[in-house]
């Protein structure tokens, strides 16, 4: 297969279910690999992940459903509840984080550039969440990229004991496919490519 192939197969899946064809281990070892080979800044690697898994993922995803309670207008809450159970039916959830002492560092070492390595480094975390979304696409896994923070931030850092200069920026929660997603809608390329 090739690389616009792979890159074909990468969709936002939201139809999930917790059955899985590919070995956890190797699920694991992907995503590893993802985060090492990732390009950053002034090679700083500053990215960060949490993986969980089943009972953990399952977990995850009750804590962001009553975080999200807390803030949320009480009418029409049951459409919020059903969106989150459609993503605890998943597999697994990869939490996207970015260290900013690696960034303060950079920025205290490096005064010219100061300003641009906060975005320096969410651009790297985006890559490593492509990477990372795309690989699990590679494995016939489905996955979509979701944003809970800032609503979550504390919560999530409570419960797994994180620590406090990991910034969240995405949560990924990925399992087998019940369906596929959607024709996938392009605008007019010649308007975004000239």
């Amino acid at each position: 297969m090739n690389y616009i192939d792979i890159i074909k197969k990468r969709r936002s899946e939201y139809d999930l279910n917790n059955k899985i064809t590919v070995n956890e281990e190797d699920i694991l070892n992907f995503i590893k690999d993802a985060v090492k080979y990732t390009p950053s800044a002034y090679n700083s690697q500053s990215s960060r992940v949490l993986v969980l898994l089943r009972e953990e993922h399952e977990a995850l995803w009750d804590l962001i459903t009553e975080e999200i309670r807390k803030v949320a207008p009480a009418e029409g809450f049951e459409k919020t509840v059903s969106k989150m159970n459609s993503f605890k039916a998943a597999y697994g959830t990869v939490l996207y984080f970015e260290d900013l002492d690696t960034v303060k560092q950079l920025q205290d070492n490096f005064p010219l550039y100061a300003e641009t390595f906060a975005s320096w480094s969410v651009q790297s975390n985006a890559m490593l969440q492509y990477n990372i979304w795309t690989g699990l696409a590679n494995m016939d896994l489905g996955a979509s990229l979701q944003h809970y923070n800032p609503i979550i931030d504390e919560a999530v850092r409570e419960k797994y004991n994180l620590p406090t200069n990991w910034k969240l920026y995405a949560q990924m929660p990925f399992g087998g496919k019940n369906s596929e997603a959607k024709p996938y809608e392009v605008t007019n390329l010649d308007e975004r490519v000239i």
